[in-house]
């Protein structure tokens, strides 16, 4: 049996830990999943808290981001509360050893210390059963994000 290469998750802190973040998303979402690379990144990467999966080697395995405040209003329903989980990514490589579940941790940790009582996500609906693990629910009707049908799903921390 074969030993998974060790990880950690952290808060993406400097401009070297953002490019990471932004080539696991490009490696994801553009190359795998054909989203156009100009509606990928946005103005809410400025103003959101990164997380990062690392392997020990140093290379990227995964991202996920947290919108707060005015960032995550209109996402969330108007509630400033609550906090938008967004563009988690997992490289190809990593699928299967628990880094989604741990960035997702992490981002309801950032979101618990900025005082957030809940997270919101958009999740592509064959990923719901992932979410649904973690606690999230699903709730009102199925809607296209970037053409890939998505439903949105909420967790209170």
């Amino acid at each position: 049996m074969g030993v998974s290469p060790a990880y950690t998750v952290r808060v993406a802190e400097d401009p070297a830990d953002r490019e990471a973040c932004f080539a696991v998303r490009k490696e994801v979402f553009v190359a795998e999943q054909g989203v156009a690379e100009d509606i990928e990144y946005d103005a809410y990467d400025a103003v959101a808290v990164h997380v990062l999966a690392v392997r020990e080697d140093g290379v990227p395995l995964g991202t996920g981001r947290l919108l707060h405040g005015e960032a995550a209003v209109a996402k969330t329903g108007g509630d400033p509360a609550v906090g938008s989980l967004g563009r988690l990514a997992v490289s190809r490589a990593a699928r299967g050893l628990g880094v989604g579940a741990a960035l997702v941790r992490a981002i309801e940790d950032a979101a618990r210390t900025r005082g957030l009582t809940a997270v919101d996500l958009h999740a592509q609906t064959h990923a719901l059963g992932f979410y649904e693990r973690l606690g999230y629910e699903a709730y009102g009707p199925e809607f296209p994000d970037a053409g890939i049908p998505h439903r949105a799903m909420r967790r209170t921390l």
